[in-house]
């Protein structure tokens, strides 16, 4: 590359990267090759409009749970305590059932979890967000719904509760299409770089030190 720039009569020109580092002049000279020599495919909208077609998970806003939770922290960390706990998390979902109100009147009383005050509101959760077991019963539930059996984590015994479920959708294409095509561009560009500097690799003079076998 640096070969390459030299024959075009490319000087370097440095420019700082993203944390401020100023590039050799070895590297400014391969950024001005490629810059210079490789020129990206523009897709077309119809090319666009296919990717679109093919991919729709892409362009899929993510699920969101509005959901909420009583947190029973054990007292101490031996079997007894979290038995205890379990126990004291069982009655409560019991009592509550699938009545808001009093889900957040429970909330406030006996969750040692910070939303306690916010009727144990954990906002609107995507997946993954939560640990796998809290999740996992949360998405089990219907809107509305709270969970009869608690869910323990490392933190305690968690009961918990489906306020609603907001399915993802499928973005419009005209609201993705520039992503797409910034997309596509870069794709074309990586591909065309890689086989222009295989090219240049395959003509170039490399210099060093040549390996040879050991003679005894």
């Amino acid at each position: 590359m640096v070969q390459e720039a030299r024959r075009l009569g490319l000087h370097p020109a440095s420019h700082p990267d993203e944390t401020g580092r100023a590039e050799t002049d070895d590297e400014a000279l391969v950024r001005l090759v490629l810059e210079q020599e490789v020129a990206p495919e523009i897709a077309t909208e119809g090319e666009q409009r296919r990717y679109y077609e093919s991919n729709p998970q892409r362009f899929r806003t993510p699920d969101l749970f509005d959901a909420a939770h009583i947190l029973i922290e054990p007292e101490r960390q031996d079997d007894a305590a979290w038995d205890a706990a379990e126990a004291f998390a069982r009655s409560i979902a019991a009592a509550v059932g699938d009545d808001q109100t009093a889900f957040a009147e429970a909330t406030r009383t006996h969750s040692a979890c910070a939303p306690a005050q916010q009727d144990g509101s954990l906002g609107q959760i995507r997946r993954g967000e939560l640990v796998p077991a809290v999740q996992q019963a949360i998405e089990a539930l219907k809107n509305g719904e709270t969970a009869a059996e608690p869910v323990r984590s490392r933190f305690g015994w968690h009961v918990v509760r489906l306020n609603r479920h907001l399915p993802g959708r499928t973005l419009p294409f005209d609201a993705v299409r520039d992503r797409i095509g910034d997309m596509l561009e870069a794709r074309s560009w990586s591909m065309l770089a890689t086989r222009y500097v295989a090219a240049l690799a395959a003509r170039g003079t490399v210099e060093g030190i040549v390996v040879g076998a050991v003679e005894d």
